[in-house]
């Protein structure tokens, strides 16, 4: 099962669709990131979370000690 790891941004209320929209595509192209879920509060508050894979690189073994 892969692992992911999280980000959460918080836009204010009087942030515009655009500015979000521009805001999570940088995240995604230069971050590797995808969106994950997103809440718009009574507030107004927007928050978005993000999430990436986790790629463990397995460590090459060891040579034996001569």
């Amino acid at each position: 099962m892969p692992e992911y790891e999280f980000r959460t941004i918080q836009f204010p209320r009087g942030a515009g669709r655009a500015a979000i929209r521009q805001e999570l595509t940088d995240h995604a192209e230069y971050g590797h990131w995808e969106l994950h879920r997103t809440v718009v509060y009574l507030s107004g508050i927007e928050r978005a979370w993000l999430r990436r894979k986790i790629i463990r690189v397995p460590r090459p073994p060891t040579l034996p000690s001569r």
